[in-house]
């Protein structure tokens, strides 16, 4: 359907004009600190006693100038409501990543921008997450879990895996990352953890987490006529999150172990509202919980990077928020179109009819069937409240 010229100028100017303050805001690019593997020689070393000084990257842009300029957008020349009051929505997002970006490493500043932009868990959240870790580890091919490949070798796993999706991305290497892949949207670039040594379950899981969600919704975020598709829908994050451990779960690579992990990145971030200290955060998770020290340690850094970022407990929401969607038989493709929310699915629907955006051009290979073996991880996700 072609849209109304007359009706969308409005709207597709102020589009544009967003898409082209927005470009520079990407939160992971500065939340991230780059002396994550000095940091943690010192800390060990202290016996899990001082506190870690991070650094970050400089921060590029004019961050009141970009505010002023975001607020100063005509969104009332929007004649249609419903995308008036999602256009609204998307500014005060936006606005609300800015706040962060300007506040990292200012401690409590930074956790309650963290706090206004993704929430924290609440008690039932909690509740999830220690249901979870009162289950026993699968008896696992230990040889399927052996670190074996570094990041160059990696690589070759990810360029083989995207053969099969009609698009073209690039690759880089850093050891200034906190997770071991990660995806760049802005950049349309994966990038590998070079202090990492990967193994084929991680692999596995990553080629269809970064690449089958992450990079196919970026991809498809960025042939809609409307550019916010590409920089992402309020709460984008919790349903991109979840559709990314979803696909794990659809190729059969998602294990209680790996669900345990972002059990124990809920706990991590609950821990931030009770004011626990890096240090402490990490005792939690290492003294009382018997995690492994290296895997507290990290799941700690990514809780308490910037003064408390608070994102990573939306990976369990989001996934049981797509595993019970997917189960009502809804349709999945529409959450691929981008970086969007499952909350405004119906909003999506209206706009491809619209002709303001188009279905995902790119699926997700994993959700073709539903390959899970797993028993126990869908008695799991079934029974999370």
């Amino acid at each position: 359907m072609k849209t109304d010229t007359v009706i969308t100028k409005p709207l597709l100017e102020i589009d544009k004009s967003i898409d082209a303050l927005v470009k520079q805001i990407e939160l992971l690019s500065f939340v991230n600190p780059t002396n994550i593997e000095e940091e943690k020689a010192r800390f060990f070393s202290s016996k899990y006693l001082t506190q870690p000084v991070f650094k970050y990257p400089d921060i590029n842009f004019d961050r009141f100038k970009l505010h002023r300029k975001l607020f100063k957008q005509q969104i009332e020349l929007i004649e249609d409501e419903r995308i008036k009051n999602l256009y609204e929505d998307i500014i005060y997002t936006y606005s609300g990543l800015i706040k962060c970006i300007e506040t990292i490493g200012s401690g409590k500043k930074f956790y309650y921008n963290s706090l206004h932009c993704f929430g924290t868990p609440t008690e039932i959240d909690v509740e999830n997450a220690k249901y979870i870790l009162h289950f026993e580890d699968e008896d696992l091919d230990s040889q399927a879990f052996a670190p074996k490949y570094n990041a160059k070798e990696a690589e070759s796993f990810f360029r083989a895996y995207s053969e099969q999706y009609d698009f073209t991305y690039h690759i880089k290497h850093s050891d200034k990352i906190s997770a071991i892949a990660m995806v760049s949207n802005n950049a349309k670039t994966l990038v590998l953890n070079t202090n990492h040594v990967y193994s084929d379950n991680e692999i596995a899981v990553l080629t269809n987490h970064e690449i089958g969600v992450h990079m196919v919704t970026t991809m498809n975020g960025l042939l809609h006529p409307l550019k916010i598709f590409s920089h992402g829908f309020p709460n984008n994050e919790e349903t991109q999150e979840g559709l990314a451990v979803f696909a794990e779960y659809m190729s059969n690579n998602l294990t209680v172990t790996r669900l345990k992990e972002l059990a124990y990145r809920v706990i991590a971030v609950n821990s931030l509202s009770k004011g626990y200290s890096f240090s402490k955060t990490f005792r939690l998770l290492h003294n009382q919980y018997d995690l492994e020290k290296e895997a507290a340690y990290y799941i700690t850094v990514r809780a308490h990077r910037g003064g408390g970022f608070t994102k990573d407990y939306l990976y369990l929401t989001g996934l049981k928020k797509v595993y019970d969607y997917y189960h009502a038989n809804k349709n999945l493709s529409l959450l691929l179109t981008g970086k969007v929310s499952l909350e405004y699915a119906d909003d999506i629907e209206s706009l491809i009819e619209k002709g303001l955006a188009v279905p995902a051009k790119h699926i997700t290979d994993a959700y073709a069937e539903n390959s899970n073996t797993n028993k126990t991880v869908d008695f799991i996700l079934k029974n999370l409240k």
